[in-house]
């Protein structure tokens, strides 16, 4: 109590109030770190919150852009395959090489050493690349579809911002093949001519743009949807073309112009039945991997795009309306007037003159006469109806730019003698495959068929798009006249008929010839000078597979359908029969049992096959004896085994190589030395009928070859 003072506390006390205010005051700085930690926490889960939800997708976004790129993936055009699954035309992935100008520059390189280096590599031109790569862009093209050495090069240069990108190519592994057919595309795999172009829709396919992720320079290392390009590839298309058939035809039309000198020529073979085209063969040729280095005349599909006068190849189809119409008999005699017809103040001439021939006999010995006599009785009216139900003057329907419907004028704009020029083919005109498809009626019993070029459309996957069937466009002539005909015109490819080189061996062969004259549009009428040589008809006779037309554009050292056309069409019938397996009959059996009880076909000559021409193996041909012959006769020999001449003189043959029995492929070439003799004294040369008209129509009623 002593110590105790009245005014204070006592000394003892003073620590334990300390000990009580510092255990508040931590307290305090708990609860306030707890708040600071509780409002931390708050913000967090606020910014969390903000980022992951409010924000999600513009993040999202923005993380995408880091390391992912979209890349375009470029279309690939289908392929283009024949019957048998043989491609024509394919696109495969090459290099193409592209600069980044401002990237380029940003590393420190000249562009005008850079563009040197490069143009010394690709083969482009320096001053114009080192403008390219001096621009102020992103991309720039430096060359595309290079070849693969050409960008191993690249790649060994290094040089920044030059970099390599894979695009398809359009490759046609076959090159002139079927070429006037498929057409060709451009560089930026655009259909330019052709089925390329018909199907352009169907073969392009469609763009796209993937997702793919790339690396911190910005260059893609993955993507699973690069795996698979299926879904970008376009429609693939399956032709009717048989590839074997194609080149045999090419390789005889070829032949053809080059031994006869003409100026180019088509051929059309067809199925009958089906209306499928087989083949479509054009000459002059050219590249389609390379469409710029021929002239643009060679890249015409001439089947398709040329009209020309069919002349006496028209005559079947008049005489089918007559005999449909009832206008005549088969069996009826007409009166040919000894070779000529005056009609107004024109004369109709025959090459031989006649007396009195049966329609069969017309067709064998081409009368334009006899062909005129019935087509008076026909009436032009009937006439006109009639060869536009055989599809002339009209579009065949073919998927094919380019394609023209001939000419057929309207028989009230006729002069009087049309009536008897447009019956035998002149005045009008039609193209390849017109006439291949009118003969085709023919030799199917009489109905018209759309030619068909395309069997069917698949996808990458190979599931059939679309596929297309035969279709009978109408009804031309009865069967039983189509039959009778069809008869008629195997007269023609016999003994005495005007294609004798038609005829091949164990086979029945039905045809007609055709010799035209070329219009003259600079002195109106017809070219003197200038003719087209043609034949049309169907193997085997009596049961009609194939269709083959011939037609050659002015062949200068003879210019008969019988010498020029119908060789061309007896070595494609041969070379397609075999092929198509197509077994040889008894010639004589077989036109037994064709024409059995019936007597409509009156003074036909007996049907005999040919001989002389067969060796033991198909694809070549024994060397002929040609001493002694003129240069012309010794071309045409040749020419109709398929060897062609070297020339060496002039006159008369007086020594060749090889000896004559050596056996030569088809398209050997034989030599031959001549010397004019010292007194020519040589048997003519007998050339099969000519089909002319004596007078030239007048300026004002030309008609387009």
């Amino acid at each position: 109590l002593r110590n105790v003072s009245h005014f204070g506390e006592s000394p003892m006390n003073k620590p334990k109030k300390r000990v009580r205010n510092a255990h508040r005051w931590l307290r305090v700085r708990i609860a306030i770190l707890g708040l600071a930690l509780v409002a931390a926490g708050l913000l967090v889960v606020g910014r969390a919150f903000h980022l992951q939800v409010m924000e999600r997708s513009t993040l999202r976004q923005m993380a995408e852009n880091q390391h992912l790129r979209d890349v375009r993936v470029p279309s690939k055009r289908g392929t283009i395959f024949d019957r048998q699954g043989a491609e024509l035309a394919v696109s495969v992935e090459v290099d193409s090489v592209f600069a980044n100008p401002r990237q380029l520059r940003a590393s420190g390189v000249d562009p005008e050493r850079a563009a040197r280096r490069l143009a010394s590599v690709l083969d482009v031109d320096a001053a114009r690349l080192a403008e390219r790569l001096k621009s102020d862009r992103y991309f720039a093209w430096i060359k595309r579809r290079v070849t693969p050495a050409e960008a191993a090069t690249i790649q060994k240069l290094d040089i920044a911002g030059v970099q390599l990108a894979s695009e398809a190519r359009r490759f046609y592994p076959n090159r002139h093949l079927a070429a006037h057919l498929i057409g060709f595309s451009n560089v930026d795999g655009q259909g330019i001519e052709g089925l390329e172009l018909a199907y352009e829709h169907k073969l392009r396919g469609s763009d796209r743009r993937v997702e793919a992720v790339r690396d911190r320079r910005g260059r893609v290392v993955f993507s699973d949807a690069l795996l698979d390009d299926r879904k970008t590839q376009g429609h693939n298309v399956v032709l009717t073309i048989d590839k074997t058939i194609q080149r045999a035809a090419e390789r005889e039309l070829a032949l053809a112009v080059r031994t006869f000198e003409a100026r180019g020529g088509s051929v059309v073979v067809m199925n009958p039945v089906s209306g499928e085209l087989l083949a479509i063969a054009n000459y002059p040729p050219f590249n389609p991997n390379e469409p710029g280095a021929s002239p643009t005349a060679h890249r015409r599909n001439r089947a398709v795009t040329d009209r020309f006068e069919p002349g006496s190849t028209v005559k079947p189809f008049t005489i089918a309306a007559a005999l449909a119409a009832k206008a005549i008999r088969a069996d009826q005699m007409i009166d040919c007037g000894n070779g000529a017809m005056r009609i107004a103040n024109v004369t109709i001439h025959d090459a031989h003159p006649y007396e009195d021939l049966a329609p069969t006999q017309i067709l064998a010995y081409s009368s334009n006469v006899g062909t005129a006599k019935i087509a008076s009785m026909l009436g032009r009216k009937q006439l006109y109806r009639s060869l536009r139900r055989f599809g002339f003057g009209e579009p065949t329907g073919l998927d094919l730019p380019g394609e023209t419907a001939g000419i057929l004028r309207h028989y009230r704009r006729w002069y009087e003698i049309d009536t008897a020029t447009v019956s035998f083919g002149q005045g009008m005109s039609s193209t390849n495959v017109q006439l291949a498809t009118a003969m085709s009626a023919i030799a199917n019993g009489g109905e018209l068929m759309r030619p068909m070029l395309v069997r069917r459309v698949t996808d990458a996957d190979g599931h059939v798009i679309d596929e297309m069937h035969p279709e009978v466009r109408r009804r031309v002539v009865p069967r039983r006249v189509a039959r009778l005909v069809s008869d008629m015109l195997t007269a023609v490819t016999e003994r005495g008929g005007t294609a004798v080189e038609a005829g091949i061996d164990g086979y029945l062969v039905a045809g007609k010839t055709g010799t035209a004259q070329k219009a003259d549009y600079v002195h109106g009428g017809y070219a003197k000078d200038k003719w087209l040589a043609s034949f049309a008809g169907f193997v085997p006779a009596d049961h009609p597979q194939l269709v083959i037309s011939v037609v050659v554009d002015e062949p200068t050292i003879a210019h008969y359908g019988g010498t020029v056309a119908a060789p061309v069409f007896r070595r494609v019938g041969q070379s397609a029969l075999r092929h198509l397996g197509i077994p040889p009959r008894d010639i004589g059996a077989a036109f037994a049992k064709q024409t059995k009880g019936r007597r409509d076909i009156v003074q036909r000559p007996k049907p005999t096959p040919r001989r002389g021409l067969a060796t033991a193996d198909p694809g070549y041909s024994a060397v002929p004896d040609l001493i002694g012959q003129a240069l012309r006769r010794a071309v045409v020999t040749l020419h109709a085994r398929s060897l062609v001449a070297r020339v060496d003189g002039s006159g008369v043959v007086i020594a060749q190589e090889p000896s004559p029995g050596a056996l030569l492929p088809h398209g050997g070439k034989v030599h031959l030395s001549l010397a004019r003799p010292e007194f020519e004294d040589r048997e003519p040369i007998v050339e099969p009928p000519l089909t002319t008209i004596a007078a030239a129509p007048s300026k004002d009623r030309s008609a387009a070859p």
